[in-house]
């Protein structure tokens, strides 16, 4: 049986990866306009764990590829990016507006040894599913460690040259 690992997503844990997610920002603002920037939105995300990977999914309808970047740093993945907002049509306004948008940044600790370098995302159906292979279990294994012969002291026996 699997150990219970407790992987949670943390929406304001985001020290570790400040300097990133303002570079995120600033690019995603040149690309979509500083308007598309100006409010933040924390997309719902779900974390489970296989046998081989920890899964993390995020909701982001009517997000495009391009205005998400993903990170792993330190046993975290930063998910960052941009939803833009819905605009009322010329001769319409909203009544009610309960979806958010705007910018987004969330921390997901994964609370097991991964391989992040392995790690894979995609889009399909508004969602962005991210799985990360974990490392195998190492305990228990026998390791052989070579040794090498280093030059010992000069010997007392050793006749002179």
């Amino acid at each position: 049986m699997r150990t219970r690992i407790h992987t949670f997503a943390m929406p304001s844990e985001i020290g570790d990866f400040a300097d990133e997610v303002r570079r995120t920002f600033l690019e995603l603002g040149r690309m979509f306009g500083a308007d598309s920037l100006a409010g933040e939105c924390s997309p719902p995300i779900d974390v489970y764990e296989t046998d081989e990977t920890i899964e993390v999914v995020v909701d982001l309808p009517g997000v495009e590829p391009g205005a998400v970047r993903l990170m792993a740093k330190g046993g975290q993945l930063l998910v960052a990016g941009d939803k833009a907002p819905r605009r009322a049509h010329a001769d319409s306004s909203f009544h009610l507006v309960e979806r958010g948008y705007g910018r987004f940044a969330r921390v997901v600790r994964l609370g097991a040894a991964c391989d992040t370098a392995r790690a894979r995302a995609r889009f399909v159906s508004g969602e962005l599913q991210i799985t990360v292979p974990k490392v195998g279990e190492r305990r228990g294994q026998a390791i052989a460690i070579a040794i090498e012969a280093a030059p010992g002291p000069p010997s007392a026996n050793r006749p002179p040259q």
